[in-house]
């Protein structure tokens, strides 16, 4: 099995920047997913929304790091969002407690309509 190297590219929108994950969410991925969610703060948007819908595998380590984003979003009072989880993720994620804390859309379609509904 060949490892699928991490990217994640920032869209801005009006209201939230979007970070479009791509690849494997492990150790190695920690750079590339800071700079990419330093990118997005510096947009100003109030939420942050992390498309995981091209993401092939997430491991502990990547939980970690999603850990590590949530605490930046909320000691800067900003929202972060998740979307495109497998199903099997969407269960990790609450099993971790994740999504007690990170709200979690099943498309990026549903995340911005609801983000726009509450700005």
């Amino acid at each position: 099995m060949s490892m699928k190297i991490f990217e994640a590219l920032v869209r801005p929108q009006s209201h939230i920047a979007i970070i479009d994950l791509r690849g494997e969410i492990n150790t190695l991925a920690e750079d590339a997913l800071q700079r990419a969610y330093s990118e997005a703060e510096r947009y100003g948007t109030g939420a942050i929304l992390l498309n995981f819908a091209a993401v092939d595998y997430v491991n502990s380590t990547g939980i970690a790091l999603i850990v590590g984003l949530l605490a930046r979003a909320r000691k800067a009072q900003r929202k972060l969002f998740a979307c495109g989880l497998s199903d099997h993720y969407v269960e990790i994620f609450r099993i971790t407690r994740l999504a007690d804390f990170l709200q979690v859309f099943p498309d990026e379609a549903s995340a911005l309509a609801s983000e726009e509904a509450s700005a």
